[in-house]
């Protein structure tokens, strides 16, 4: 049954983070990759609040896959991340290259722990 949820949310995910992508390139434009390093941030900072419930108020290790696994994994995409770098390089646009490797690696490791820290 486990299996079943954890595919349920990561389609949950999967569309909401094909909706959030459409919105945030209204507001932030295609020129940089701004929408998915946006999203990869949240889908960090929701992982890291799940993490910190599991961990430190003792909650359910079944919905840390559910959410986890999930909804942050269909919610988030390193595949996308990764395409978009190949694109800078083509475009041979290495600055904005640095800063979105650079930008959305930083970004999501403090997203994580700023979502540890939130509810601890």
């Amino acid at each position: 049954m486990i299996i079943f949820w954890i595919s349920f949310f990561g389609g949950i995910g999967a569309v909401a983070r094909f909706i959030s992508d459409g919105l945030l390139r209204t507001i932030v434009g295609r020129q940089f990759p701004w929408a998915t390093m946006i999203i990869n941030v949240i889908g960090s900072f929701i992982l890291g609040l799940l993490t910190s419930l599991v961990i430190y108020q003792h909650g359910s290790s079944d919905m840390k896959l559910i959410i986890g696994t999930g909804f942050c994994g269909g919610f988030t995409t390193f595949s996308t991340a990764s395409f978009e770098a190949v694109r800078l390089i083509e475009e041979k646009r290495f600055v904005a290259l640095f800063v979105q490797v650079v930008g959305t690696l930083g970004l999501t490791l403090l997203a994580v722990a700023l979502g540890l820290l939130v509810t601890t």
